[in-house]
Protein backbone atom coordinates (compact mmCIF):
# COMPACT_ATOMS: atom_id res chain seq x y z
CA UNK A 1 0.00 0.00 0.00
CA UNK A 2 3.08 2.51 0.56
CA UNK A 3 4.50 1.67 -2.90
CA UNK A 4 1.03 2.59 -4.33
CA UNK A 5 0.94 6.04 -2.27
CA UNK A 6 4.47 7.04 -3.56
CA UNK A 7 3.29 6.28 -7.07
CA UNK A 8 -0.10 8.23 -6.71
CA UNK A 9 1.85 11.25 -5.15
CA UNK A 10 4.93 11.43 -7.21
CA UNK A 11 2.15 11.42 -10.31
CA UNK A 12 0.01 14.33 -8.97
CA UNK A 13 3.41 16.15 -8.34
CA UNK A 14 4.63 15.62 -11.36
CA UNK A 15 0.78 16.85 -12.80
CA UNK A 16 1.70 20.30 -10.82
CA UNK A 17 5.61 20.52 -11.76
CA UNK A 18 4.27 19.83 -15.75
CA UNK A 19 3.03 23.05 -16.64
CA UNK A 20 4.21 26.06 -18.39
CA UNK A 21 5.28 28.27 -16.05
CA UNK A 22 3.72 31.13 -14.60
CA UNK A 23 6.79 33.79 -15.03
CA UNK A 24 9.03 33.40 -17.80
CA UNK A 25 11.69 35.45 -16.67
CA UNK A 26 11.98 33.62 -13.41
CA UNK A 27 11.84 30.29 -15.24
CA UNK A 28 14.88 31.12 -17.42
CA UNK A 29 17.03 32.77 -14.26
CA UNK A 30 16.47 29.57 -12.20
CA UNK A 31 17.20 27.26 -15.49
CA UNK A 32 20.31 28.53 -16.88
CA UNK A 33 21.28 28.36 -12.75
CA UNK A 34 20.29 24.88 -13.44
CA UNK A 35 22.12 23.94 -16.38
CA UNK A 36 25.90 25.58 -14.45
CA UNK A 37 25.09 23.55 -11.30
CA UNK A 38 23.81 20.02 -12.78
CA UNK A 39 25.72 20.11 -15.89
CA UNK A 40 29.00 21.74 -15.74
CA UNK A 41 29.53 21.58 -12.33
CA UNK A 42 29.50 17.86 -13.42
CA UNK A 43 31.66 17.69 -16.29
CA UNK A 44 34.91 17.40 -13.81
CA UNK A 45 33.92 13.76 -12.41
CA UNK A 46 32.56 12.46 -16.01
CA UNK A 47 36.00 13.65 -17.65
CA UNK A 48 38.16 11.72 -15.36
CA UNK A 49 35.91 8.32 -14.49
CA UNK A 50 35.30 8.12 -18.41
CA UNK A 51 38.97 8.44 -18.86
CA UNK A 52 40.10 5.51 -16.27
CA UNK A 53 37.39 3.42 -17.40
CA UNK A 54 38.33 3.74 -21.04
CA UNK A 55 41.60 2.49 -20.22
CA UNK A 56 40.33 0.09 -18.05
CA UNK A 57 38.12 -1.64 -20.90
CA UNK A 58 40.68 -1.70 -23.18
CA UNK A 59 43.25 -3.24 -21.12
CA UNK A 60 40.73 -5.84 -19.66
CA UNK A 61 39.59 -6.53 -22.86
CA UNK A 62 43.14 -7.18 -24.22
CA UNK A 63 43.87 -9.90 -21.65
CA UNK A 64 40.51 -11.57 -22.17
CA UNK A 65 41.12 -11.80 -25.69
CA UNK A 66 44.13 -12.45 -26.23
CA UNK A 67 43.79 -15.74 -28.84
CA UNK A 68 44.77 -15.91 -32.27
CA UNK A 69 41.98 -16.67 -33.89
CA UNK A 70 40.51 -13.15 -32.92
CA UNK A 71 41.51 -10.28 -34.63
CA UNK A 72 43.70 -7.77 -33.08
CA UNK A 73 40.95 -5.26 -33.90
CA UNK A 74 38.53 -7.12 -31.33
CA UNK A 75 40.10 -4.70 -28.31
CA UNK A 76 38.81 -1.45 -29.37
CA UNK A 77 35.83 -2.61 -30.80
CA UNK A 78 34.90 -4.03 -27.36
CA UNK A 79 35.76 -0.93 -26.06
CA UNK A 80 33.81 1.54 -28.25
CA UNK A 81 30.44 -1.29 -27.73
CA UNK A 82 30.94 -0.94 -23.97
CA UNK A 83 31.31 2.62 -23.82
CA UNK A 84 28.35 3.22 -26.29
CA UNK A 85 25.75 0.93 -24.72
CA UNK A 86 26.00 0.72 -21.21
CA UNK A 87 28.76 2.78 -19.56
CA UNK A 88 27.99 6.05 -20.91
CA UNK A 89 24.50 5.91 -20.87
CA UNK A 90 23.67 4.00 -17.74
CA UNK A 91 27.02 3.51 -15.59
CA UNK A 92 27.38 7.11 -15.69
CA UNK A 93 23.59 7.94 -14.95
CA UNK A 94 24.01 5.38 -12.08
CA UNK A 95 27.04 7.86 -10.94
CA UNK A 96 25.19 10.78 -11.25
CA UNK A 97 22.43 9.89 -9.42
CA UNK A 98 24.78 9.82 -6.22
CA UNK A 99 25.20 13.43 -6.94
CA UNK A 100 22.78 15.12 -8.91
CA UNK A 101 20.23 13.25 -6.88
CA UNK A 102 21.12 13.73 -3.45
CA UNK A 103 21.51 17.52 -3.83
CA UNK A 104 18.88 17.93 -5.30
CA UNK A 105 16.94 16.34 -2.95
CA UNK A 106 18.81 18.10 0.10
CA UNK A 107 18.12 21.26 -1.12
CA UNK A 108 14.56 20.97 -1.73
CA UNK A 109 14.47 18.84 1.55
CA UNK A 110 16.23 21.84 3.13
CA UNK A 111 13.22 24.42 1.92
CA UNK A 112 10.97 22.08 2.64
CA UNK A 113 11.91 22.12 6.45
CA UNK A 114 12.45 25.46 7.00
CA UNK A 115 9.18 26.48 5.68
CA UNK A 116 10.09 28.09 2.06
CA UNK A 117 7.85 26.33 0.19
CA UNK A 118 5.24 27.29 1.98
CA UNK A 119 5.38 30.47 2.13
CA UNK A 120 5.53 30.14 -1.72
CA UNK A 121 2.17 28.20 -1.45
CA UNK A 122 0.93 30.90 0.88
CA UNK A 123 1.94 33.76 -1.90
CA UNK A 124 0.25 31.74 -4.50
CA UNK A 125 3.01 30.74 -6.47
CA UNK A 126 2.92 26.75 -8.07
CA UNK A 127 6.40 26.06 -5.96
CA UNK A 128 6.86 22.61 -7.67
CA UNK A 129 6.52 23.93 -10.60
CA UNK A 130 8.93 26.80 -9.93
CA UNK A 131 11.58 24.83 -8.05
CA UNK A 132 11.46 21.40 -9.77
CA UNK A 133 10.94 22.07 -13.34
CA UNK A 134 14.13 23.84 -14.07
CA UNK A 135 15.88 20.93 -12.72
CA UNK A 136 14.44 18.52 -15.01
CA UNK A 137 14.67 20.52 -18.53
CA UNK A 138 18.08 21.71 -17.42
CA UNK A 139 19.22 18.18 -16.62
CA UNK A 140 17.45 16.86 -19.54
CA UNK A 141 19.46 19.48 -22.03
CA UNK A 142 22.91 18.72 -20.32
CA UNK A 143 22.72 14.89 -20.19
CA UNK A 144 23.40 13.90 -23.85
CA UNK A 145 26.15 15.90 -23.79
CA UNK A 146 27.57 14.96 -20.86
CA UNK A 147 27.02 11.36 -22.34
CA UNK A 148 28.46 12.35 -25.69
CA UNK A 149 32.00 13.65 -23.74
CA UNK A 150 31.73 10.53 -21.91
CA UNK A 151 32.14 8.57 -24.92
CA UNK A 152 34.76 10.32 -26.78
CA UNK A 153 37.36 10.55 -23.54
CA UNK A 154 36.67 6.78 -22.53
CA UNK A 155 37.95 5.90 -25.97
CA UNK A 156 41.13 8.44 -25.52
CA UNK A 157 41.68 6.45 -22.43
CA UNK A 158 41.46 3.85 -24.80
CA UNK A 159 44.06 5.19 -27.05
CA UNK A 160 46.47 6.22 -24.40
CA UNK A 161 46.60 2.79 -23.38
CA UNK A 162 47.75 2.26 -27.04
CA UNK A 163 50.01 5.21 -27.19
CA UNK A 164 51.41 4.62 -23.37
CA UNK A 165 52.15 1.08 -22.78
CA UNK A 166 52.70 -1.91 -24.70
CA UNK A 167 49.66 -3.67 -24.23
CA UNK A 168 47.94 -2.72 -27.58
CA UNK A 169 49.18 -0.79 -30.33
CA UNK A 170 46.61 2.79 -31.37
CA UNK A 171 46.92 1.29 -35.05
CA UNK A 172 45.00 -2.16 -33.78
CA UNK A 173 42.66 -0.08 -31.26
CA UNK A 174 41.83 2.95 -34.28
CA UNK A 175 40.29 0.10 -36.21
CA UNK A 176 38.43 -1.57 -33.89
CA UNK A 177 36.87 1.30 -32.47
CA UNK A 178 35.91 2.20 -36.16
CA UNK A 179 35.43 -0.81 -37.27
CA UNK A 180 31.73 -2.01 -38.23
CA UNK A 181 30.05 0.93 -36.25
CA UNK A 182 26.20 1.11 -35.96
CA UNK A 183 25.40 4.77 -35.67
CA UNK A 184 21.67 3.62 -33.86
CA UNK A 185 23.72 3.05 -30.82
CA UNK A 186 24.84 6.60 -30.37
CA UNK A 187 20.99 7.35 -30.66
CA UNK A 188 19.82 4.38 -28.09
CA UNK A 189 22.69 5.81 -25.50
CA UNK A 190 20.90 9.21 -25.94
CA UNK A 191 17.63 7.92 -25.79
CA UNK A 192 18.26 6.15 -22.60
CA UNK A 193 20.17 8.90 -21.33
CA UNK A 194 17.54 11.12 -21.26
CA UNK A 195 15.07 8.43 -19.91
CA UNK A 196 17.25 8.42 -16.92
CA UNK A 197 18.08 11.76 -16.17
CA UNK A 198 13.98 12.18 -15.89
CA UNK A 199 14.06 9.82 -13.15
CA UNK A 200 17.11 11.31 -11.25
CA UNK A 201 15.65 14.95 -11.17
CA UNK A 202 12.33 14.24 -10.56
CA UNK A 203 12.70 11.05 -8.14
CA UNK A 204 14.91 13.15 -6.33
CA UNK A 205 12.49 16.08 -6.44
CA UNK A 206 9.85 13.89 -5.03
CA UNK A 207 11.70 13.03 -1.88
CA UNK A 208 12.63 16.30 -1.21
CA UNK A 209 9.36 17.87 -1.85
CA UNK A 210 7.98 15.05 0.27
CA UNK A 211 10.35 15.48 3.55
CA UNK A 212 8.57 15.91 6.78
CA UNK A 213 10.09 16.52 9.99
CA UNK A 214 13.59 17.88 11.15
CA UNK A 215 17.45 18.23 9.17
CA UNK A 216 17.77 13.93 9.62
CA UNK A 217 14.89 13.56 7.75
CA UNK A 218 16.50 15.44 4.76
CA UNK A 219 18.85 13.39 4.71
CA UNK A 220 17.27 10.24 5.00
CA UNK A 221 14.83 11.16 2.13
CA UNK A 222 18.50 12.23 0.13
CA UNK A 223 19.37 8.40 0.84
CA UNK A 224 16.09 7.36 -0.52
CA UNK A 225 15.93 9.38 -3.88
CA UNK A 226 19.76 7.82 -4.39
CA UNK A 227 19.04 4.16 -3.48
CA UNK A 228 15.48 4.09 -5.28
CA UNK A 229 16.69 6.16 -8.25
CA UNK A 230 19.39 3.75 -8.89
CA UNK A 231 17.11 0.64 -8.88
CA UNK A 232 14.32 2.58 -10.92
CA UNK A 233 17.14 3.04 -13.62
CA UNK A 234 18.49 -0.72 -13.54
CA UNK A 235 15.03 -1.89 -13.76
CA UNK A 236 14.11 0.83 -16.84
CA UNK A 237 17.67 -0.28 -18.54
CA UNK A 238 16.58 -3.55 -18.75
CA UNK A 239 12.99 -2.65 -20.64
CA UNK A 240 14.78 -0.36 -23.11
CA UNK A 241 17.32 -2.67 -24.00
CA UNK A 242 14.79 -5.70 -24.83
CA UNK A 243 12.43 -2.67 -26.63
CA UNK A 244 15.12 -0.65 -28.67
CA UNK A 245 18.30 -2.99 -29.26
Amino acid sequence: MQFLQHIGEYTLLMGRVLRWPDRQRMFWRQYSRELEKQGLQSLPIVLIISLFIGAILTIQAKINTENPLLPTYTVGLLTRETLLLEFSSTILCLILAGKVGSSIASEIGTMRITEQIDAMEIMGVNSANYLILPKILAFLTMMPMLVIVSTAIGLLGGWAVGAFTDIITVHDYLIGIQYAFNPYYVWYSLIKSLVFAFVITSMASYYGYSVKGGAIEVGRASTKAVVNTNIMILFLDLILSKLLL
